[in-house]
Parts: C-alpha cells; sequence; structure tokens
C-alpha cells in the first residue's frame, strides 16, 4: 500500500486566532499510542481547552480531547492525557523564553497528518482584549464589504 502523501486536517482551533494573537507559529510532532492515531484517522479531535506547556526542557500538549477509539479494547487511551510534543531544542529554549517573558501562551492552532505522520500547529499567542475583538471582527467586516463594492462596480 502507498504512503500518504499531503496534508490532511483533522481539527483547527478557530477560537484560537479569535482569542489571542499569534506571534509565531511551530510544526510539532505528537507522540501518540495507537489507539489515539485511529481516533484521529476517523477524524475526530478537538483542540478548543487545549494548551502547550515546557516542563524540564521538554514541550507537553495539555487538555487536548482525543477520544477513545470505539473499538478499542483495555489497551485504549485516556481521551485528556498529557501528550509529548516534538521539537528541536532550539525551538523549545525559544518557546520557553517567550513564555517566561510574560502575558504570552503556547496554543494549539489545528491537528493534521502530515505525509502520514501526525502533526501540530502550535503558536505563541497573546490574549485579546474584548475590544480587540470588536476592531478585528470590524476591520474583517469592512474588508468584506470593500471586496463587495469593487466586485459590484466591475459589473
Amino acid at each position: 500500500m502507498p504512503r500518504e502523501t499531503g496534508r490532511k486536517l483533522i481539527a483547527q482551533n478557530k477560537r484560537a486566532r479569535h482569542d489571542y494573537n499569534v506571534d509565531e507559529t511551530f510544526e510539532a510532532g505528537l507522540v501518540l499510542q495507537g489507539t489515539e492515531v485511529k481516533s484521529l484517522r476517523a477524524g475526530k479531535a478537538s483542540l478548543v481547552d487545549g494548551y502547550a506547556s515546557i516542563d524540564d526542557g521538554e514541550a507537553w500538549l495539555l487538555n487536548v480531547f482525543i477520544p477513545e477509539y470505539s473499538q478499542g479494547t483495555w489497551t485504549n487511551h485516556a481521551a485528556r492525557r498529557k501528550r509529548k510534543l516534538l521539537l528541536n531544542r532550539k525551538e523549545i529554549d525559544k518557546l520557553a523564553a517567550k513564555v517566561k517573558e510574560g502575558g504570552l501562551t503556547i496554543v494549539p492552532l489545528s491537528l493534521y497528518f502530515k505525509d502520514g505522520r501526525a502533526k501540530i500547529e502550535i503558536g505563541i499567542a497573546r490574549g485579546k482584549k474584548d475590544w480587540d475583538k470588536r476592531q478585528t471582527l470590524k476591520e474583517q467586516q469592512d474588508k468584506r464589504e470593500m471586496a463587495r463594492a469593487i466586485r459590484h462596480r466591475a459589473r
């Protein structure tokens, strides 16, 4: 059977882009159990409450929901277990320095398969205030209206 190629999206955290200003993104691998991979291949996962932390020089993904595999047996995994992120030492050090700086957090943005391997896109993010969220929505609406006017004028 030929290997998978390309990128297949499993889950996306749209709420993260709404609640945070994402400064920088990283792609990380995940250490998973077999039943977790089977659940992901079925397209089931939720990144909504997830976040990452750096403990003892290792990156960990917390609170990401991957449901138990329906046909799994006693070897099934815990749905919200702590999962290790696979990053280079330089990337881990950079993330740790940024988070120590204050006011920043590491949030998962999307979970996908890339060439058959589970990957997660994480971002260093700063929380938005309510007025920031309103301003962002207003800017998006203005862009939409401008594009609509340009299309209408071109007719």
